[in-house]
């Protein structure tokens, strides 16, 4: 039983784990005091280099974990060999948690709100994404490891320290984590122009009648609000799990907006008051 905890302990934490890399991406994270790291990783392979230098000594002065591990252990901590430079970093997140880990615990409440992106892969823009949602105080951001930016050194310096605060459910395709939440009652909403929503065959509103009853057209339900990429919008195969499509109503003929700035309008909004 002990060893039964014990290991899921160890699972949670590592559950809560973002890996970094590259050099000046790890020396910056170390640098800046408030952003929590486990664990530093460097190349027995590493040449002698002054920033290397600095890393360990912060590292030692922060009583962060050095490691010297060999090249071939360091490529699958970091998964992109060609651009660690022999260093890693992992950052302990409170709010980042896997999908599985997350829905293990989750019981569905009406007035609970999601956001997701589709293959948004502009880092500037998830890291403003990850921004708006920590600030909102939704009950998560769904990101997919397939098709979105990597979460690293960009994402973190656009989301200007709301990464680390930002509740974070991480899953391998977005379309594995709408099934899920499906199945618990929770209802998909993806973003589209106007009219579009039409083509995918689900119902359609516009942003100014999003409520729990709008939406619904019966009692309350929890909703995921899903966000397409900067070019193409929301996926086919998204927009086929949709229960229904949001669009926000355009004047003077402005055809979209940035996603980023559609995430906070969604994060914002007056929701469950309809």
């Amino acid at each position: 039983m002990n060893d039964s905890n014990g290991y899921q302990q160890k699972k949670s934490r590592f559950d809560n784990m973002l890996t970094i890399y590259g050099r000046k991406p790890v020396l910056e994270a170390l640098q800046d005091t408030s952003i929590p790291i486990y664990r530093v990783h460097l190349a027995n392979s590493n040449k002698k280099a002054p920033i290397l230098v600095k890393i360990e000594a912060l590292a030692a002065q922060r009583e962060i974990v050095t490691e010297h591990i060999d090249k071939l252990a360091l490529s699958r901590i970091s998964r992109s060999s060609k651009q660690d430079q022999g260093v890693a970093a992992d950052l302990a997140l409170p709010g980042y948690q896997q999908l599985a880990s997350f829905l293990n615990g989750y019981e569905a409440e009406s007035h609970d709100r999601f956001l997701a992106v589709d293959n948004v892969s502009n880092p500037q823009n998830l890291g403003m994404i990850i921004r708006s949602a920590a600030a909102s105080g939704i009950r998560g951001l769904i990101i997919p490891k397939q098709g979105s930016a990597t979460l690293g050194p960009l994402v973190i310096k656009a989301s200007a320290g709301g990464i680390f605060k930002c509740p974070i459910i991480c899953c391998e395709q977005l379309s594995d984590a709408i099934t899920a939440l499906q199945e618990r009652g929770v209802k998909v909403a993806t973003l589209c122009a106007e009219n579009d929503g039409a083509n995918s065959g689900s119902h359609q509103t516009h942003l100014k009648s999003v409520s729990l009853q709008a939406l619904t057209q019966q009692a309350p339900a929890p909703t995921v609000f899903v966000l397409g990429n900067e070019t193409e919008g929301v996926s086919s195969q998204t927009q086929s799990q949709a229960d229904y499509s949001v669009y926000i109503p355009m004047h003077n003929a402005v055809e979209s907006l940035n996603v980023a700035i559609t995430a906070a309008l969604i994060a914002f909004a007056p929701y469950g008051e309809g």
